[in-house]
């Protein structure tokens, strides 16, 4: 996992030996299982097969490789596997964007350790890009990983008991999309404006762009909303639908006239405007028909949760899922399409079972609010708990279900402390990867704070210190099979390694 101390350079001192080892994020990099996380999402990085490449044949000695006289195409060596998962750790755990992540990380000897590294290198170890192909490589079930070890390792740790794991509470929240507030005046200037830029690449000639009019009908309705004149918004509105009907459909015209391909190639642009130009026009929402609240982001939903200060929020419900006691995430799913809260709980459930099964342990009770009520038919092995049944549920229940409430703290942490107040990921599968992400910044954080507040014994630092001594790595799991012990085992055990 370390460097072997015979490689020590003469003129560079060891991460080990300039940082406090009994720092909670030293002390977790030692603990955490990386060899079996890096060979469980390794399958991701396999070769896989290309037309026109070859394949490496099975023969009665293994592999052997077809040797093809092909331009060599190399180009930079791979970021090892450790620093980039401890990176998308690292990033979700102390709220930090791609960019930041990669800068602090040349400037943290600490963070360094934790990823693995021997030697403190002033320099970022990626480009800010390769976090993003990262994330897509690995999927929302590599991410998935990454949050079961830490579950894991939380265990292994004895920072909570395995038993604690089939006790949940679940409630969803509203993970915020990066777009601007909606309004038909805004969505009407980017229709107009898009249409305009896809005529141009197409080689379409317009009769008119509408540019400076749109842009101060924009400004106008702004300023009639804000006076509550809303007649004269309804009237600058009115002109602004017209001019992108007018544009829709003059493209629309043109391209069919070109050919197919062409208007092939305009087919969304065309059919995203044309929504807007009709749910614009319309004073209500038709049941049934989905509202386009951004141009870049169609997968949005309005959610309603019933707060007074923000009726509605503009994003994608997720499902939470944390332990009775302890706090500790133990789920988190995006749902798509804004369903009701009941009907999210089997998935939610699911996915928990999923992150559990290597402490052999599944979710037996679930503590909810009344937004999970009915659905007891649709899990029957689960035992749903909510203030509903107060008269059908046990004594030790209802002193149970007061704890119900202490998920609501760890969502505003998710949010205020971890990015899940807004997902700057693209698409539907960026808003699943964000949730998963922001959950395992979550718990290595708790993980962070639950081994400063343990601490370490007396024969731990001496083991420390023996190791810091010897310029020899922590063997944590030597270290744990034979504590505890005297003190001079202790030093002869480290002095033997």
């Amino acid at each position: 996992m370390f460097a072997c101390p015979a490689t020590d350079d003469f003129f560079r001192s060891r991460i080990d030996h300039m940082i406090d080892l009994r720092h909670p994020l030293a002390v977790l990099a030692s603990r955490m299982p990386w060899q079996e996380i890096e060979a469980r999402v390794a399958q991701v990085f396999s070769r896989k097969g290309r037309a026109g490449v070859a394949m490496p044949d099975l023969d009665l000695f293994g592999e052997q490789v077809q040797r093809v006289a092909v331009a060599s195409n190399a180009g930079r060596p791979r970021v090892p596997l450790r620093i980039m998962i401890a990176l998308l750790y690292l990033k979700h755990a102390f709220n930090e964007s791609d960019e930041d992540v990669v800068e602090r990380w040349g400037e943290t000897p600490t963070w360094q350790f934790f990823s693995g590294q021997a030697y403190f290198e002033h320099h970022r170890p990626c480009d800010a890009t390769t976090l993003v192909k990262f994330r897509q490589l690995l999927g929302e079930e590599g991410l998935e990983e990454l949050l079961a070890q830490t579950i894991n390792v939380a265990v292994e740790l004895k920072l909570i008991k395995a038993q604690e794991l089939s006790r949940v509470i679940v409630d969803s929240t509203v993970q915020h999309k990066a777009i601007a507030h909606p309004t038909d005046s805004r969505l009407l200037e980017k229709a107009r404006a898009k249409l305009v830029e896809a005529a141009k690449e197409a080689g379409i000639d317009r009769k008119q762009t509408f540019a400076k009019e749109g842009k101060e009908l924009g400004r106008k309705a702004g300023r009639y909303a804000h006076a509550r004149q809303y007649k004269r918004m309804r009237r600058a509105i009115k002109r602004q639908r017209t001019i992108v009907g007018r544009l829709q459909r003059e493209v629309e015209r043109k391209a069919s006239a070109i050919g197919a391909a062409v208007r092939q190639a305009l087919r969304e642009t065309l059919n995203k405007a044309r929504r807007i130009v009709d749910q614009s026009g319309q004073r209500k929402a038709v049941d049934g028909q989905r509202k386009l609240y951004a141009w870049h982001t169609p997968e949005v939903d309005c959610i309603s949760k019933g707060k007074a200060r923000t009726p509605y929020e503009f994003g994608v419900k997720v499902g939470i899922a944390s332990t009775l006691n302890g706090n500790l995430i133990v789920g988190a799913r995006a749902f798509h399409g804004n369903p009701y809260d009941g009907h999210t709980l089997g998935e939610q459930l699911e996915q928990a079972t999923i992150l559990m099964q290597d402490r052999a342990v599944k979710p037996a009770t679930a503590f909810v609010d009344l937004g999970y009520r009915g659905v007891d038919a649709d899990n029957p092995d689960v035992h749903i708990v909510h203030r509903g049944k107060t008269k059908r549920i046990s004594a030790q229940e209802r002193r149970q279900l007061r704890r119900r409430q202490a998920i609501e703290p760890i969502i505003g942490h998710l949010k205020a402390d971890h990015r899940m107040d807004r997902c700057h990921l693209k698409g539907e599968t960026g808003d699943r990867l964000h949730a998963v992400l922001c959950a395992a910044g979550y718990n290595i954080r708790w993980l962070l704070r639950m081994i400063a507040k343990k601490g370490l014994t007396f024969l731990q630092r001496l083991y420390l210190r023996l190791c810091t001594m010897a310029s020899v790595s922590p063997n944590w799991g030597l270290a744990l099979r034979s504590w505890p012990m005297s003190a001079s085992r202790t030093a002869s055990t480290a002095a033997s390694a």
